[in-house]
């Protein structure tokens, strides 16, 4: 399945993650889907602009905005594909679940909330 939304959609998605990442929070997947307007499945249409949006962050070297979306669960983590995502970038190896991937987890959202992102990026 290939991303398909428009531009207006993909630039409230950057500034929703800029919001977040400036106030120093993270957001769950389904506060994000309520604040931006998705074409249907709602879901796979965000998974898949936030693995976009990982691959644009990997290939200019910056950390990954994506790890600022999480589960509402109690692992407060983000899904299982989110660190396929970022293995298969080569930004994490390891178990998708458990220490290693919450340790990781957490070392790239602090990353994150200190870089300065260029504007609309």
């Amino acid at each position: 399945m290939s991303l398909s939304i428009s531009r207006q959609q993909w630039n409230a998605l950057i500034e929703a993650l800029d919001d977040v990442r400036r106030q120093r929070h993270l957001v769950t997947y389904r506060a994000l889907l309520e604040r931006l307007d998705l074409p249907a499945p709602a879901m796979r249409t965000l998974a898949l602009a936030l693995e976009h949006l990982a691959q644009l962050d990997a290939k200019a070297q910056r950390p990954l905005r994506s790890a600022l979306v999480i589960s509402q669960g109690a692992s407060r983590l983000p899904r299982t594909g989110f660190f396929e995502c970022a293995e298969r970038l080569g930004c994490f190896s390891g178990p998708v679940d458990g220490l290693a991937a919450a340790s990781w987890h957490a070392s790239e959202v602090a990353r994150v909330f200190e870089f300065d992102y260029p504007e609309g990026v």
